[in-house]
């Protein structure tokens, strides 16, 4: 399903189906079918690039909380200097990170989901992590790697133009894009799946807001952006999935 009719269906189930009761008995969860997989298949002879392991990294700022939250803010002005893979790895972890696998179709992971049915997937656009070649990446998060997707020729300015002239997203340290798999909600949750996707992105979003502190690090969401382009930049089909949401990240 494609975003304009992701959000079609969003409008009409906010304007009509609100006032009453979604029919779950209809949904493919209660006709017996099988969950979707938690993550994206790839093939077994891909290029992957293993991460640190979750509580080995090393160079994380002592963050509190309160603070964290009362001087969130969103940052578009980047200082150049690259990020270290391992505060790459802890803002993966802390965005779409696992902490367990309950069956083949459902785990626990460090931002809440409706149902536990997390419809996003990550890709990164790398443009300046030490260790890593610049490119688009996807993250793996059962196996803690990152997959690569697609090199890095021009990147920035492809980023740039995909984001309707925001040059900041060219000018990060690695843009974080989350697509939506709208079946892996549907599944559970039939039309009212369009909603609570949305919410899902806002999610993950506020988390790598609040985490880049510990890393000297901002972000700024990025909402506006020209989906065919965004959707062709990152490798995904625009239709059984979709970018919905980014954030470009660098040291500040």
């Amino acid at each position: 399903m494609s975003l304009r009719r992701h959000i079609n269906r969003l409008r009409s189930f906010l304007k009509d189906d609100i006032r009453r009761e979604v029919d779950f008995s209809a949904t493919d969860q209660n006709r017996g079918l099988p969950p979707p997989p938690i993550e994206k298949p790839c093939p077994a002879d891909a290029r992957r690039v293993d991460l640190p392991a979750a509580g080995s990294w090393t160079g994380l700022r002592p963050v509190d909380l309160s603070a964290a939250i009362r001087d969130r803010e969103s940052c578009r002005s980047y200082t150049g200097a690259p990020l270290a893979l391992d505060e790459l790895a802890f803002l993966l972890w802390a965005t779409q990170g696992i902490r367990r696998r309950l069956n083949a179709g459902t785990a626990l992971r460090t931002v809440p989901s409706a149902g536990a049915r997390h419809a996003l997937e990550t890709y990164l656009c790398v443009m300046n992590v030490t260790g890593l070649k610049a490119g688009v990446y996807r993250f793996l998060p059962l196996e803690n790697q990152l997959l690569h997707v697609g090199g890095g020729d021009a990147l920035p300015d492809r980023l740039t133009a995909a984001t309707l002239g925001q040059s900041f997203a060219g000018r990060a340290a690695a843009v974080f894009v989350w697509t939506a798999v709208p079946y892996r909600m549907e599944w559970r949750y039939g039309a009212a799946a369009h909603k609570v996707i949305a919410l899902d992105a806002g999610h993950v979003c506020q988390n790598l807001y609040l985490v880049c502190r510990a890393i000297g690090a901002g972000t700024c969401a990025i909402a506006a952006y020209d989906q065919p382009a965004m959707d062709r930049l990152i490798g995904v089909d625009g239709v059984d999935e979709f970018a919905i949401y980014l954030a470009p990240v660098g040291k500040v």
